[in-house]
């Protein structure tokens, strides 16, 4: 028999990256007098990640509640960006409802589009916030309209589309139902109450959970998170782990929490429609059921979106290898280890085991979902190597035609560089869906092979210098577009190892531009900078001016080095050739050949091209 529970709400916060939902939690949070002293607290709670704080941007979900009138809310922050969507898809499994933020100067974006699609092909109630009604050329009514224009785009039903409509200004934490606002927030919790439904359960049911959200503690083990969907769980009680393949394992709940303010509260018992944490199980993977022993189907798992890109991840084999990471962490056992154990919490992640021992295939949702995993593998400590990404393609089960992923693209660019966009895009295949201008400014849309896209957001940021923005969505897969114009440029490729002199760099600059600095220590094979040609060029950069006592008429000539080009894990990734592996250490990051020696290096280039010539 259901029931609902009118003393709890579960709401996701979904929305466009930097459009203020970490900030609006945080104010929600302040108001329900989560802190002694609210003003004393730093701001965006909830970004507790240094890579978040960095970027600026969510990247792993989190849990934390308030109370507000007796009625315990369960607030999930979500992504914003679409390579993260794995964490949107699990996390939304556990709620009833969700509040979408929008812009009221930049209206719904692609990435609302991506989350919001989800949220209601799940049926959720939203509840639409136009945020930031304070920014200079806020368009209320104009981002009003368009947000139900998406909603009706994206098929929502005749009830999702009469959404509620609250207007607030997040960093000062007030809100109201017209932009006349009140000085809290007091008209958005109320909102929530009012609208988003209390979760349906069987409390009478036997105890069962699905799986949505994985932690670690030092001294409790694994810790599962989940919506409780039936039942009671009590600390201590027995309990059943069904796996996605329907293996069985029994055990018991050593520890039972539930989400308070912004930490976990143990407890002894938790009812159903409640989001609890747990531990118990040492290996216990996203999408399992935990449920009563006498239950003998496992809960609908969780369906996530297949990977479109791929980079191969190996032990690091350059010869400053074991320098900078930790002792013993530079290992194929320790690599593959670290991997696998990634996959059980990110769930749109993939690893396979390679052709060889030393080097894993690892597959995500786009080069940002990548590059995020190998910046928190090189902060723990770890020392590894990896690949240029490239795309997953399919085959059509009933033409055998190859097909390959394709990205729906929203560009923004000032009128006078829209030419240049076109032609960029042009050129990687791209085919234009919508153009429009407006103040100035020229709104494209396309569709580009997610190849097209590697390495483009470089080239699209120097040709716009900086000004333009681009967002990405994966629309679905396509037959082959035809070839694509790879890097146009080459390498400069050290001759010899040692450490790089200002003589040498000087006398070698007219080549193209550099990634190193005098003193830096470099080896033979290892990429030094780019080359002003399509081909790579070996350069001695190790070369010192020989010293004599003869006066000559370049004596006290002055040494002119132009300024070296600071690049990014970001700019590495995409700036990597085919033949090329990125070395990857917690202080350093290098570019570097395949084959190390150069006279290898040439002679398996000159076997192949003869070979294509045959």
């Amino acid at each position: 028999m259901t029931q609902t529970r009118d003393d709890i709400r579960n709401i996701a916060i979904i929305a466009h990256v930097d459009h203020g939902k970490t900030t609006l939690v945080d104010g929600m949070l302040k108001q329900a007098r989560v802190f002694r002293d609210a003003s004393a607290v730093g701001e965006r709670i909830l970004d507790s990640n240094a890579l978040e704080r960095e970027r600026g941007i969510t990247i792993l979900s989190k849990n934390t509640a308030v109370t507000w009138g007796g009625v315990k809310i369960n607030i999930v922050d979500t992504p914003g960006h679409a390579d993260f969507g794995g964490e949107v898809e699990r996390v939304l499994n556990m709620v009833d409802g969700a509040l979408l933020l929008i812009d009221a100067v930049e209206g719904p974006m692609p990435q609302t589009r991506f989350v919001l699609r989800k949220a209601l092909a799940l049926g959720l109630r939203v509840i639409v916030v136009i945020n930031k009604i304070d920014r200079p050329h806020a368009r209320l009514d104009e981002a009003l309209n368009e947000t139900f224009d998406l909603f009706v785009e994206l098929g929502a039903s005749d009830e999702q589309a009469d959404f509620p409509v609250v207007y607030a200004i997040g960093m000062e934490g007030r809100a109201g139902r017209t932009p006349e606002l009140s000085p809290d927030l007091t008209p958005l919790f109320e909102t929530i109450l009012n609208e988003i439904p209390a979760p349906t359960v069987e409390p009478d049911a036997p105890m069962r959970l699905l799986v949505t959200t994985l932690e670690y503690d030092n001294y409790k083990g694994q810790i599962a998170v989940g919506r409780l969907q039936s039942g009671v769980a009590r600390k201590g009680m027995p309990v059943v782990r069904i796996a996605v393949n329907g293996e069985r394992t029994y055990g018991r709940i050593d520890y039972l929490f539930t989400y308070h303010n912004l930490s976990k509260q143990e407890v002894d018992e938790a009812r159903a429609g409640d989001i609890i944490a747990f531990s118990g199980f040492d290996d216990i993977g996203i999408s399992d059921t935990v449920a009563d022993p006498e239950v003998t189907e496992a809960l609908p798992p969780i369906s996530i979106e297949e990977p479109t890109v791929r980079m191969t991840f190996g032990v690091n084999t350059s010869p400053f290898a074991g320098r900078e990471g930790k002792v013993g962490w530079g290992t194929s056992r320790r690599l593959r280890e670290r991997l696998y154990n990634e996959t059980r919490s990110n769930l749109a992640l993939r690893v396979t085991d390679s052709d060889t021992p030393d080097r894993f295939i690892v597959s995500g949702r786009g080069e940002l979902h990548l590059g995020i995993l190998i910046e928190t593998m090189r902060r723990e400590g770890y020392e590894f190597d990896v690949s240029k990404p490239e795309v997953i393609f399919r085959t059509d089960p009933e033409t055998g035609e190859t097909l390959e992923p394709i990205e729906e693209v929203f560009i923004e660019v000032a009128d006078g560089l829209t030419g240049t966009v076109i032609e960029l895009l042009g050129q990687r295949r791209g085919t234009m869906l919508d153009m429009r201008s407006e103040a100035g400014t020229t709104y494209l849309r396309y569709h580009v092979p997610t190849r097209g896209l590697l390495g483009f957001r470089s080239r699209f940021m120097t040709a716009t210098s900086g000004m333009g923005h681009i967002h990405s969505v994966f629309y679905g897969y396509a037959p082959l577009a035809g070839p694509i114009q790879g890097r146009q440029f080459g390498s400069l490729v050290a001759h010899e190892t040692g450490v790089a002199t200002a003589y040498a760099l000087t006398h070698v600059q007219q080549r193209g531009t550099f990634f190193i600095e005098p003193g830096q220590e470099v080896y033979e094979g290892m990429v030094v900078g780019e080359h002003i040609r399509p081909e790579d060029l070996t350069v001695n950069v190790c070369k010192t001016k020989q010293l004599s006592a003869i006066h000559t008429v370049t004596y006290g000539e002055e040494l002119r080095l132009k300024s070296v080009r600071n690049m990014s894990l970001d700019d590495y990734i995409e700036f990597l050739a085919d033949d090329e592996l990125l070395e990857v250490t917690p202080k350093s990051l290098r570019v570097r050949k395949r084959i190390l020696n150069n006279e290898k290096r040439l002679k398996e280039q000159k076997a192949r091209e003869k070979m294509l010539e045959g």
